[in-house]
């Protein structure tokens, strides 16, 4: 956790001041970019950027709708910020005003501050060792716009930012790029645009820059060179240009392409060692955890429950951990806790609402079921603390066992709905099977000896209790047979089927035998 006086101290005097202290122990968990159009601004955990204000009015007016947001402070320029009335309605309002100074672009404070707070959130995350390879795309993303003269952001295979230079202010971009910065990867509505002008197409393709022209809602045209190591496309450049650029200025970012190849795959390296480290302490956590050890992974507020999810069956235990990993990160889960433990995927989800709970996810997996059936998941019961994950995580595998032998309903189920079918199976899987003794070892003796099936007669018998009709539709009999059978099974071996227990034990026996064969 961050707050905004802890925000303004980590990156310095220098760029920021606090105006107006207002409520400043509340949380940032990320910045906002202000819009004009909406009647509120940000939300709870926002710090919201005001740039583009022109005025003292202007300033007074954001700061109001912030205030009606409940956002976490405002960051004004310092000629704005120190205005009386800015200061009086910030007060007024117990928001929390910092100032910038008007040398630093709006594009290096976004930087500055996503680094910070993101940081803060995870102060000990293993990715913490990519900062260096994340400076130097910052300093590549700055040379290339240097050598084009416009506003640069460096983007991967999935449209989502890397770096951007911070050269050339907001004025001098479209919204688009703004948006993109602020978001971190590019809005769906611009992706939309350029996937349907058959852009990332030929970003897959070629490695030849190329020229966007304009396009709706502001864009401005761009120049884009794809960036590929073995053939392999890993990311792209995209500088917002005013035209068509000379074959010098294109070489010479072509070149800049084959250098910003070696650091996304140094990045990539980094991430998949990050990732196999997270991926390893989840295990431990769902293997055995002990109330003494820190819990040493970031899980969303419990309680919890532990997934065993399936795929289909072309898939091996890394495919699937890659399969549900993307899976959930493009249907809105931005940080899934998944691990493979004694060949199953795991996952732990919350049990509340949205993106990574079992709500969301039973949805997700009965739509994925009905293109791709096999996929299936079984959810373990609630844990409320860490030491409670691994009996949920058994609890999980058992039960996707038996959704998968269509033993339970699938695709996707919880253990509080398939109780019953645990509890027998349990009590079936404890009988040992080689040392049957009762009257059930002489019906299977002599329906071996003789070739009859007094068994089968015998449990839907027991299946359809009081109800002789439907226990010979069973079995395709006339009612009249199955009563003949049932005789010469009580001459046979000695039964009380008045007895529950006797009747219960039979059961468990036969669903024995069966499960074995």
């Amino acid at each position: 956790m961050i707050t905004v006086p802890d925000l303004v101290v980590a990156v310095g005097p220098a760029l920021f001041e606090i105006v107006v202290a207002g409520q400043g122990d509340g949380e940032v968990r990320d910045v906002f970019l202000a819009d004009p159009q909406e009647a509120s601004t940000g939300q709870p955990g926002d710090l919201v950027l005001g740039f583009g204000l022109g005025s003292p009015e202007e300033a007074v007016e954001l700061v109001e709708r912030c205030a009606v947001g409940n956002a976490s402070g405002i960051i004004l320029r310092t000629t704005l910020a120190q205005d009386p009335a800015v200061m009086a309605h910030a007060d007024k309002r117990r928001l929390t005003l910092v100032a910038l100074q008007p040398s630093v672009t709006w594009a290096h404070v976004v930087w500055l501050l996503r680094g910070v707070i993101d940081r803060a959130a995870a102060p000990d995350s293993p990715t913490a060792g990519d900062a260096g390879v994340h400076q130097e795309l910052f300093a590549l993303a700055d040379a290339a716009a240097a050598i084009v003269d416009a506003p640069v952001t460096i983007e991967d295979n999935q449209s989502r930012v890397l770096a951007y230079s911070s050269l050339h202010d907001v004025s001098d971009t479209d919204p688009t790029r703004v948006s993109t910065i602020v978001g971190r990867r590019v809005p769906a509505e611009v992706i939309a645009h350029f996937r349907a002008r058959g852009i990332f197409r030929r970003l897959a393709r070629s490695s030849e820059p190329f020229l966007v022209p304009d396009g709706p809602n502001g864009i401005r045209p761009r120049l884009v060179v794809p960036v590929r190591a073995g053939g392999e496309w890993l990311g792209s450049i995209w500088a917002v240009v005013d035209g068509p650029v000379s074959a010098e200025v294109t070489t010479e970012l072509s070149n800049a392409a084959s250098v910003l190849a070696l650091h996304m795959l140094r990045l990539r390296a980094q991430a998949d060692v990050a990732r196999r480290s997270a991926i390893d302490r989840l295990r431990t956590v769902l293997r055995q955890f002990s109330p003494d050890t820190p819990l040493d992974v970031r899980l969303p507020p419990a309680p919890w429950r532990v997934v065993a999810l399936g795929s289909p069956a072309a898939y091996d235990v890394p495919q699937e951990l890659d399969l549900w990993e993307s899976t959930g990160r493009r249907h809105g889960w931005s940080e899934p806790q998944l691990a493979d433990l004694d060949g199953t995927v795991l996952a732990v989800v919350s049990d509340g609402d949205g993106p990574g709970s079992w709500r969301w996810l039973r949805k997700l997996v009965i739509d994925l079921a009905k293109d791709f059936p096999g996929t299936t998941a079984a959810a373990g019961g609630r844990a409320r603390g860490a030491a409670d994950l691994p009996s949920s995580r058994a609890e999980a595998v058992e039960l996707l066992g038996l959704v998968r032998r269509e033993l339970a309903p699938g695709p996707a189920l919880r253990v509080e709905q398939a109780w019953h079918v645990l509890t027998v199976h349990r009590a079936v899987t404890s009988l040992d099977t080689t040392k049957l003794d009762g009257p059930l070892a002489t019906l299977l003796r002599h329906d071996i000896e003789h070739d009859t099936a007094f068994v089968d007669t015998l449990q839907a018998w027991l299946n359809y209790p009081g109800q002789p009709q439907q226990a010979a539709r069973e079995l395709h009999l006339h009612t009249n047979t199955l009563r003949h059978r049932m005789k010469r099974i009580g001459e046979i071996a000695r039964l009380d089927l008045s007895s529950p227990r006797e009747r219960l034990a039979l059961q468990l026996q036969i669903a024995a035998v069966r499960t074995e064969h």
